[in-house]
C-alpha cells in the first residue's frame, strides 16, 4: 500500500477545527514562487500549480523508467501547500488578493536528495516541453506553530485565524512571522470538485513565547 503522508502524519495534514500548537519538522519541498491573485485566469499562481506536479508526478512515476531512485517507496502525493504574504502587513489582508507574494509548495519524499530533484526537473523538462526553470528546491523548518482546521470557503478564513490569534495569546504565545516563516495554508480538498462550504484548509501559523 502506497505511503499517505496524511494518513502517517496526522498532527500535521488532519488537526482538528480547534487551535492547537504544533512543533513541525524541516520539510523538502518542491517549490515556485510568484506574486498576485490565485484567483486570475490563466496567472502566475495557476501556473505554478502546474508546475509543481509537473515535477511531483516525475518523481513518483520514476519506478516506470529506467532511473532508479535510491530509497524509493511508492506514496501518495502529498498535498498541495502556500506560503503567504503582503510587504508592510504582518498575517495576510484578503481584500487586497493582487497584492499577494506566495510560495507554492508540495513536500518531497524524504529520500528525494537536491541531486534526484535535479534529476527530474531535467527529465520533466525533457518529456513535457515545458520550462521548469521556475521550480526549486526547498527546505523549510517551520518550529512552533498555532495550526487549525478551516472548513469553508477560503474568504472566510480571517474568523478561524482569529480564533488562532485569541488561542496563542491565552496561551502566552505571539506570532512570529519573521520574514522566512509565514501564514501557511496546506489544501486537502480538490476546489474543482468540492463545494466552497465543505473546503478544508489546514491554517498555520509560527509563534513564540510572549515576553
Amino acid at each position: 500500500m502506497a505511503f499517505d503522508y496524511k494518513k502517517e502524519y496526522k498532527e500535521f495534514y488532519l488537526p482538528k477545527n480547534k487551535p492547537a500548537l504544533v512543533t513541525v519538522p524541516a520539510m523538502h519541498f518542491i517549490a515556485v514562487r510568484g506574486k498576485g491573485d490565485p484567483n486570475e485566469e490563466g496567472g502566475d499562481y495557476k501556473q505554478s500549480i502546474s508546475l509543481l506536479y509537473g515535477i511531483a508526478f516525475t518523481i513518483k512515476m520514476s519506478k516506470m523508467g529506467d532511473h532508479r531512485i535510491e530509497g524509493y517507496f511508492d506514496y501518495v502525493v502529498p498535498p498541495l501547500e502556500g506560503l503567504w504574504w503582503q510587504e508592510g502587513i504582518v498575517g495576510v489582508d484578503y481584500a487586497r488578493k493582487e497584492d499577494f507574494q506566495w510560495i507554492s509548495m508540495i513536500r518531497l519524499p524524504e529520500f528525494v536528495t537536491k541531486e534526484e530533484f535535479t534529476w527530474a526537473v531535467t527529465e520533466a523538462s525533457k518529456k513535457k516541453n515545458t520550462d521548469f526553470s521556475k521550480v526549486e528546491f526547498l527546505t523549510y523548518d517551520e518550529g512552533l506553530c498555532v495550526q487549525c482546521m478551516h472548513i469553508g470557503p477560503y474568504d472566510d478564513e480571517p474568523a478561524t485565524i482569529e480564533a488562532m490569534d485569541t488561542f496563542a495569546l491565552e496561551q502566552e504565545f505571539s506570532l512570529d512571522m519573521d520574514g522566512i516563516r509565514r501564514h501557511h495554508e496546506i489544501y486537502l480538498s480538490d476546489v474543482r470538485k468540492c463545494k466552497p462550504q465543505n473546503l478544508k484548509t489546514v491554517i498555520r501559523h509560527p509563534v513564540r513565547k510572549a515576553e
